[in-house]
């Protein structure tokens, strides 16, 4: 084994996302449960939007079931979400939470041979690597266009007040930009009766 691999799979093992699955074997229908929390180094999400914080923790709550052609992971993975609302900008905080369900191929299996490297995860070393399937699946969990509430207004494009706290009745005079030398000259409107 080369010095570069080895130091990669070192790495690999010691990250909080990896789990040993060496205590399994390859004896189908045996099967053991994770919970572990793992801090989030890179943001998880779409960043400015909505996403998972670099600092937070993702709690993994999942079973490790060993089957003819590799380690099934079925369980769940959730973390504290933050972003901003879509339309009015302000700031929102939640919860997301995931369903897992993965196949991690042995290495030498039917499966292995039969699927490209990007379709079905692989075990490496008896080891799992959890974050890309947690990540993939948080980013499809996420809305692309959170809100604060289903109905939010938005903001007014004139002035940026939110229309939430100005009411329907806000408004604007917008003058026809060809009128706009003759209301200049003449003042607001000559046709208005003078009040006594």
């Amino acid at each position: 084994m080369s010095e570069k691999r080895q130091a990669t799979t070192r790495n690999a093992a010691a990250s909080p996302w990896v789990i040993d699955t060496r205590e399994l074997g390859r004896r189908p229908g045996s099967s053991r449960t994770v919970q572990r929390v793992v801090p989030v180094e890179v943001p998880l999400g779409y960043a400015d939007v909505i996403e998972v914080p670099a600092g937070a923790e993702v709690e993994l709550d999942v079973l490790l079931e060993s089957v003819v052609e590799g380690v099934l992971v079925s369980g769940t993975a959730s973390a504290p979400t933050t972003g901003s609302c879509s339309r009015c900008l302000d700031p929102l905080s939640g919860q997301v939470e995931v369903e897992l369900t993965e196949l991690f191929a042995y290495p030498d299996s039917a499966t292995e041979e039969t699927t490209d490297e990007d379709e079905v995860p692989r075990l490496v070393d008896d080891r799992i690597d959890l974050e890309p399937v947690v990540r993939d699946a948080v980013l499809l969990a996420l809305p692309q266009v959170p809100l604060c509430t289903p109905d939010c207004a938005g903001l007014c494009p004139d002035c940026g007040a939110k229309w939430a706290e100005v009411g329907p009745d806000h408004g604007h005079e917008k003058i026809d930009p060809r009128w706009a030398a003759l209301t200049e000259r003449f003042g607001e409107s000559s046709d208005r009766p003078e009040e006594n």
